[in-house]
């Protein structure tokens, strides 16, 4: 196989990562979530960059999965990560969570769902600072508990 010198895999993983960015801008919007969406949104609780109270991280070492629906404030979207407002036991908790983190993306009202899968080598880039890790999507086996949706994958056009 030839070398990808134009780097397709990195520029479909940014375009996948904007639709998460997109659909979380629409959220932070003045109007918020349009109709019933609203996202599952599952991401690795160690990876660099992401902030979460310590006893969240302890109770969830891998992965924690967030739902914004009703009851979320504060949502910022930037480029490479957002920022939002969640109650936790009670307690309103900032957390910030960087898109390279992002495991799993879910709008069970459209049935819309992406799954990231994150690579060694991906991780190691991502921990020395290299932002060009992106992980690879490939379709959810049940992304969220909403029931089985429609899930994006480019597997099929693949090469293998």
């Amino acid at each position: 196989m030839a070398d990808d010198m134009i780097g397709y895999e990195q520029l479909m993983q940014d375009a996948l990562r904007g639709v998460v960015r997109t659909a979380l801008q629409e959220a932070a919007s003045p109007r918020g979530l349009p109709g019933k969406h609203h996202f599952y949104i599952t991401f690795r609780t160690h990876a660099p960059g992401v902030t979460i109270p310590d006893h969240l991280r302890a109770r969830y070492p891998d992965e924690m999965t967030i739902v914004l629906e009703h009851q979320f404030w504060d949502l910022e979207v930037y480029t490479d990560r957002f920022r939002v407002i969640l109650k936790f036991s009670g307690q309103p908790q900032p957390i910030t969570i960087p898109f390279q983190a992002i495991t799993r993306f879910f709008d069970p009202s459209v049935k819309f769902g992406l799954q990231f899968e994150q690579h060694h080598n991906d991780e190691a880039r991502m921990a020395s600072g290299d932002d060009a890790g992106h992980p690879a999507p490939r379709e959810a086996a049940d992304p969220a508990p909403a029931g089985d949706g429609s899930v994006v994958s480019l597997d099929a056009f693949r090469k293998k």
